[in-house]
């Protein structure tokens, strides 16, 4: 039988430590769904067709990585592709108490998908998309943050030439 896991998230844009958490979760189960949700409460500087090609372009060296993006509630679209699993990264204690609502939410949702959580590298406990987008916006080095074509994408967004 397959094991098929859901990585989802906003992705705006996918970032090293995102990456950290997909590689590790492709490890161990045959497939991962990177999964692009669209956040209504949320203002996205990448549309979610960019989103989705960035993420391509970062995982392409990843062949049991999917990508695609979903609106609705994670369950669903987890069933719908005969996921067992959630994986969800965890950057530090504070992020638990949300992730645990959320999976508890899930639980009561659809009992038979596991949520399994993976902490992030140290290197990349601070990191987020939020902070990645900041730097980018004010010419800051992201070199170390985010794949190539993320950072080129940060770069002609904020019009930022080297």
């Amino acid at each position: 039988m397959t094991s098929i896991a859901v990585c989802p998230g906003s992705f705006d844009p996918i970032t090293f430590g995102h990456l950290d958490i997909i590689t590790r979760g492709a490890k161990v189960f045959d497939d991962i769904y990177v999964v692009v949700l669209n956040n209504s409460s949320k203002k996205p500087l990448f549309s979610v067709e960019e989103r989705i090609e960035l993420i391509r372009e970062s995982t392409k060296d990843i062949p049991n990585v999917v990508v695609d993006s979903f609106q609705g509630l994670l369950v669903d679209y987890a069933k719908s592709v005969k996921a067992s699993a959630i994986i969800r990264g965890l950057r530090a204690v504070s992020d638990f108490e949300y992730e645990m609502q959320i999976t508890s939410m899930n639980r009561v949702l659809e009992e038979d998908i596991e949520t399994f959580f993976i902490m992030t590298n140290n290197q990349y406990s601070f990191l987020s998309s939020s902070i990645v987008k900041e730097v980018a916006k004010y010419g800051g080095n992201i070199s170390e943050l985010v794949p190539h074509p993320v950072k080129d994408a940060l770069k002609e967004k904020y019009s930022i030439k080297e």
